[in-house]
């Protein structure tokens, strides 16, 4: 701590800094480095991966299968042509999900589509064990 030593300047702070705390905090962290200098040389070995870009096999993508759902409830799969009831829906569904690998079902609802029709459809995809399923957007018509 940094005192006056009652010259003639009696009562005005001392010029000199105090190295003493600075001297105290540069040991220890001397210590400190010396301890874990020899911790930081271990060394761990792990054996990456490597990548074969120009590897052959290479798995297609899974198959898409296209849900259309109108602003009325009415659904079509597929080709957008013809409606499809529900028990037809459920039969292909169950068809789709056995196979492996399991396609993905993406569900296209009109903007003005009740919730309702596109949860029977979810609902209904999941009852036959499709898990792969996305959504598509369509603008305003």
């Amino acid at each position: 701590m940094a005192m006056s030593t009652g010259g003639s300047e009696s009562g005005s702070p001392m010029s000199e800094i105090n190295v003493t705390p600075l001297v105290d905090v540069m040991l220890v962290l001397l210590i400190i480095f010396m301890i874990t200098a020899p911790l930081m040389s271990h060394r761990v070995t792990i054996k990456l991966p490597t990548a074969n870009p120009h590897q052959e096999e290479k798995t297609p993508p899974p198959e898409v299968i296209d849900l259309a759902i109108k602003a009325d409830g009415s659904m079509y799969f597929q080709d957008n042509q013809t409606a499809i009831t529900d028990a037809e829906l459920k039969q292909q569904f169950a068809v789709y999900a056995q196979k492996s690998p399991q396609p993905e079902l993406q569900i296209r609802a009109a903007h003005d589509t009740e919730f309702k029709a596109v949860r029977k459809a979810l609902g209904e995809a999941k009852d036959s064990g499709l898990v792969h399923v996305g959504f598509m957007t369509t603008g305003k018509e």
